[in-house]
This record gives structure tokens, sequence and C-alpha cells, in this order.
């Protein structure tokens, strides 16, 4: 039987996951109430974050139901393919959801705060790496298909793991200043490479190396070693991809960062206001050049710099 109609085949199935719908209905809760506590404020959070994080949820919830779901508790690529939505583009879009403000009650608590050093880039993506080479290890993967729990907790790891990968680079947590465009770069080459080796290890490993897939891989007409290489072309072909897409934003990022320093250098000079490059250079890096510009525009001095 041909993959394509292994996909078909499945199409009208789903898979109910209680035990990991419940962190996504939660987290959909408390991100309305602090939306609606900011809504009418200058804080408020903006309409695309808000759809940018409910289109994560969403996602995660219909990865999980869906036929995918199901087919992936059978054959390793549908599994594969299942993980790298779950921790790439569902952790992505709830972090592009986020705002200082919206967390900033969660931050008051201390030792939710000194959660926030994971997020630092040496810090989050060795976290990652390690969340996602530790669940591919035979047995912890093997116990992850064979045992519902044990499932849910795999499936939390990676989109949390995922989304704190991301909060280097998209959240709303300042970033340290030598994290420039360049850093960013070797950054996303970082996890270019660590996911290429997993990758190039189910493409060249040998051998197949997970058992708990035979049943389905006999069901389906598959074999253990093509179910596998799948894998890891799922694999590489993702990270290819996403590896130009952040290479893009970058540069677009790094273009209109320039030209933001830029005006604000000038319209510092026209009205006489004195400003350093390098203050211009980390209120854009911070997103606070809207805030800089008002400070200008209104004569007065660039706010001294808040320690980090």
């Amino acid at each position: 039987m041909s993959t394509g109609a292994t996909v078909l085949g499945v199409l009208g199935g789903t898979r109910f996951a209680p035990l990991e719908l419940g962190p996504a209905t939660l987290s959909g809760c408390l991100y309305a109430l602090g939306c609606h506590r900011l809504a009418r404020t200058s804080r408020a959070v903006p309409g695309w974050r808000q759809v940018s994080f409910y289109a994560g949820l969403v996602l995660i919830a219909g990865t999980l139901t869906s036929p995918l779901g199901r087919l992936a508790d059978e054959l390793f690529w549908p599994h594969m393919a299942e993980h790298l939505l779950l921790a790439d583009v569902g952790g992505l879009l709830l972090v592009l959801g986020l705002t200082g403000p919206l967390l900033a009650p969660v931050l008051r608590i201390g030792w939710v705060d000194r959660l926030r050093a994971l997020s630092h880039p040496l810090v989050a993506l060795p976290l990652w790496a390690a969340d996602f080479f530790l669940w591919h290890i035979p047995y912890f993967h093997e116990a992850a298909v064979r045992h519902d729990a044990t499932h849910a907790i795999q499936h939390l790891c990676f989109i949390t793991f995922g989304a704190n990968m991301w909060m280097a680079l998209f959240g709303p947590f300042p970033k340290p200043a030598w994290f420039g465009n360049g850093w960013q770069c070797g950054y996303i080459l970082g996890v270019r490479m660590l996911g290429a080796i997993l990758g190039n290890v189910f493409l060249f490993g040998g051998h197949a190396f997970y058992g708990v897939y035979r049943a389905g891989e006999l069901k389906h007409g598959i074999s253990p070693d093509a179910d596998q290489n799948a894998a890891g072309a799922i694999m590489m072909v993702w990270e290819s991809v996403l590896t130009l897409l952040l290479f893009g934003w970058v540069f677009l990022q790094a273009a209109r960062e320039s030209i933001e320093r830029q005006e604000l250098m000038e319209l510092a000079a026209a009205r006489g206001v004195e400003l350093t490059p390098e203050r211009a250079r980390r209120a854009v890096a911070a997103g606070r050049g809207a805030e800089l510009r008002a400070r200008v525009e209104a004569g007065a001095p660039p706010a001294p710099r808040k320690p980090e």
C-alpha cells in the first residue's frame, strides 16, 4: 500500500487527546483574560498578536486530534511531522502572540520571573536540543508511543521548549546587547545544524531504531527502514525551509532597524536633542523606537537605559 493510500485511509478518523488538550485550553483561557485586562489601554494586545496566539492553539489542538495524530501512533514519519508542527510552527505562533504587559502579572511572582533566564539564547538553544534528542532515544520515544500520559508529557515538552527556543528571537523580553543580527544568524544556523544531525541519523542510520511501529508498518505496507527514512527526509526538508525563512526575516529586520536608527538620528539632530548612535541602536533593537521618537519629538532627552 502506498503512503498516499495510507493517508487517505485515515482521513475519516480523529484522535481524542484530553491529557494533551487540557494545557492548551487553560492557556487559551488565561490569554483571553489577560487580553481583556489590557483592552482599551495603551498596552492593549494588538489584534494580529491575538490572532497568532489563538492560531497556535488551534494548530496544536488540530494536530493532536486530526487523522495525522492518529496515524502518528502507528508510523514514525507522521509522528515526526506532528512533532515539527507542534514544536516549530505551534510554538512560534504562541510566542508571536505574547507581549511584555501581558506577561507582567505573572512575572511579578519571583520564581517565575527568574525563569526568564531560560529564554537567554545561550540557554534556550541547548535546552531545545536536549529535549529534542532525549525524546528520540528509543527507550523514551517508544514509551511515549505506548503510554498516553508519557505521550502527553512528550508533546508538552516539545511545545514548551520549542516556544522557549523562539523566545530568544521573537519574545518580548529584552535581548542581550551582543545578540545582534549576526549572532541571530548563528543561532538559526545552530538550530538548523542540530536538526540536521538527527535528520541524517534517521536517513543514514543503517537500520530502524524503533520497534514500536512494527504493527503499524505491516498494516500500512511500509518497511521500517522506509518509514524511518521518510521521517528523516521530512525533517531535513523542513529544517531547510525554516532556515531560509528565518534568514529572510533577519535580513528584513536588519534593513528595517537600519532605516529606523537613521531616522531617529536625523530627527534628534533636527530637534537639537542629544542622541548617541548606541542609544538609538538599543532602543530600536528592543522594539522601543516609537517611544524614543516620541521623546525626541517632545524635545526631551532619551530616558536612561534600565538595567536588564
